[in-house]
């Protein structure tokens, strides 16, 4: 169980903290009153096993309006539909084509949106007007005991302000949110750190608007034609997806991507690092664990690029294991922005597998900053134009 996250001076959102190891049946229990809220039209931010999302009754136009008003989230921006079964499934979605349900049946429950023709009882306004939702069947404990003594289907966008990293803990709910929502329900931190996968099942081959928690890879198994969303198709009217269009994923100081060899990354930083500090400028740097050894030893040894306090390094995981940049990723994000930096540096990492994702939220997060060194091999399934 985590520790409650202190107020700061804003009563008006109710906090309660469950643990996420206890039975079904417990936490339906104890979250019988955030149920309650979200029946009576209210908003209740929650974790997913992907980061924590504001919920509101997808089937209650007065509570998608308040998600929206909640985090300033534009209107053209449609929501995803959250759901605790199969059966919930066929109230929501006018058809479940078999390929959507080949991967149901195989990432159900877990990190996968599937965008399909909406059923009438979606309120336009969860759609951003369009003849399609998207709808996934989160894992994590805690959302789905929440979504079953609800007893309706929950609209969840991440639970921050518009633009903003995504929250990965109640702590960074907390720091955004609080009295702008009802109720926040602490049930730890998230595990994967990056939002679902979204896959457009509506269009022939399949296509992956937004990478997340399930890989092309994977999803590959299922289906082979399956296509990544790589330009501007599909962007004339609102987009299907969440994260297309407007800013995301951007912390409040300006971000810079690297991109190329590792090594040639690691010189790069090193050089604008010291200039910048130079300057007088107060540097954060969202790194690996193996770049911020090498930095680490630079910083001490730097005496004449300027005061090592100036230089505030976020260790976000291995380059080994993108699980955990990934599960890193937003919260490093937010410790630099608590620094009060001026500035970011941050490395890039193989687009494969979940490294897909990552690079889609650096680079998105970076708004078009892109610093490019030697050797950008292992980049090559990210594309510029997706984050126009």
């Amino acid at each position: 169980m985590s520790d409650a996250p202190e107020k700061r001076g804003k009563p008006t959102t109710v906090l309660i903290v469950v643990d996420p190891s206890g039975s079904a049946e417990r936490l339906e229990a104890e979250l019988g009153e955030a149920a309650r809220v979200l029946r009576d039209g209210g908003t209740v931010a929650f974790p997913t096993e992907t980061v924590y999302g504001l919920g509101g009754n997808a089937l209650d136009r007065r509570a998608v309006a308040r998600i929206f008003a909640a985090k300033g989230r534009p209107q053209d921006n449609p929501l995803i539909v959250h759901i605790a079964d199969m059966g919930a499934l066929e109230s929501i979605a006018s058809s479940v084509l078999p390929g959507a349900r080949a991967l149901a049946d195989r990432f159900w429950p877990g990190p996968l949106t599937l965008i399909l023709p909406k059923s009438d009882a979606i309120p336009d306004e969860v759609t951003a007007g369009l003849d399609s939702v998207a709808v996934r069947m989160p894992s994590h404990p805690v959302a789905a005991a929440l979504i079953r003594a609800a007893g309706v289907p929950v609209a969840a966008p991440s639970a921050n302000i518009s633009g903003r990293p995504s929250p990965t803990s109640a702590e960074h709910v907390w720091h955004d949110m609080a009295g702008r929502i009802d109720m926040l329900v602490d049930g730890g931190s998230a595990d994967i750190g990056v939002e679902s996968t979204v896959i457009d099942m509506t269009c022939s081959p399949p296509m992956i608007l937004r990478p997340g928690g399930i890989t092309l890879e994977e999803i590959r198994e299922v289906i082979p034609e399956t296509v990544v969303l790589t330009g501007g198709e599909g962007l004339d009217g609102p987009a299907k997806s969440p994260g297309l269009r407007h800013r995301h994923y951007s912390p409040e100081a300006q971000m810079w991507l690297v991109i190329g060899e590792w090594d040639a990354q690691v010189d790069e930083i090193k050089s604008r690092a010291a200039a910048e500090v130079r300057l007088g400028r107060r540097v954060g740097l969202l790194v690996s664990t193996e770049t911020a050894a090498k930095l680490c030893t630079w910083i001490r040894d730097c005496g004449g690029e300027g005061p090592v306090g100036e230089i505030i390094v976020a260790e976000i995981g291995s380059r080994n294991d993108a699980s955990q940049v990934a599960s890193g990723l937003f919260d490093g994000m937010r410790r630099l922005d608590a620094a009060e930096v001026d500035m970011m540096l941050a490395e890039s990492y193989d687009a494969r597998g979940m490294g897909l994702a990552i690079m889609n939220r650096l680079m998105r997060a970076a708004g078009g900053r892109i610093i490019r060194v030697q050797g950008e091999a292992g980049n090559d399934l990210i594309s510029e134009k997706s984050i126009e």
